[in-house]
């Protein structure tokens, strides 16, 4: 019999593009990467594993941190916004299954991305917004969106979490800002910390 031929070169891009057109959640997840020119072939539950993905969202959140934290009236909040407390007990985290920690991840994270909406929110209504801030603000909002879908592709979908004594764990700590600055640092600080450290942990066990 006669072998077949390779494929053609466009042939291979199409089967490469061909689960992402297949799949509409997959075609979103490529179009919000592409902007910040980080790699999206392969597995997309492998893309937070890549450190330059989560480490670009820590890049701009940090950015947004240091161009509010001078910033006096045009800064401040109408009103408080609840925000999880980011501190980590390392000797805790690190004696935590990692079903534990994703419920933390989560909590954490839909506290942010509700305090994020609402900033903005108020944000729009102030009398000046900024250019510069109403920027900042929204790549937060786009940022949290994007970091959410990594995690469900990642293998950590909150609706599936499940603790056996979830009804002796401790409750999310929360307290109140009341500037974008104080709600960036939050957000900065969510991000280099226990969602840093769940990513790298899921990571590397496989937990996928």
């Amino acid at each position: 019999t006669t072998p077949l031929p390779p494929p053609c070169a466009a042939h291979s891009a199409w089967l490469t593009w061909l689960p992402f057109l297949e799949c509409p959640a997959l075609l979103l997840l490529l179009f919000l990467l592409l902007p910040l020119g980080l790699p999206v072939l392969g597995s997309p539950s492998r893309l937070i594993c890549d450190n330059r993905v989560l480490e670009r969202y820590i890049l701009e959140a940090k950015e947004a941190e240091n161009a509010t934290m001078g910033c006096a009236e045009d800064c401040s909040l109408s009103e408080n916004i609840t925000v999880p407390d980011t501190k980590v007990n390392f000797y805790a985290w690190n004696r935590m299954e990692v079903s534990q920690q994703a419920m933390e991840v989560w909590q954490g994270l839909a506290v942010l991305s509700e305090a994020i909406l609402r900033g903005q929110a108020l944000f729009v209504n102030s009398s000046q917004p900024s250019g510069t801030l109403r920027l900042h603000v929204d790549k937060a909002v786009s940022g949290l969106r994007s970091l959410t879908s990594l995690l469900r592709a990642l293998g950590a979908p909150k609706e599936a979490i499940s603790i056996p004594d979830a009804a002796s764990a401790a409750p999310l700590q929360t307290f109140t800002v009341d500037t974008l600055w104080k709600l960036f640092r939050i957000y900065s600080n969510f991000l280099r910390g226990k969602l840093k450290l769940y990513t790298g942990e899921a990571c590397r066990r496989g937990d996928r």
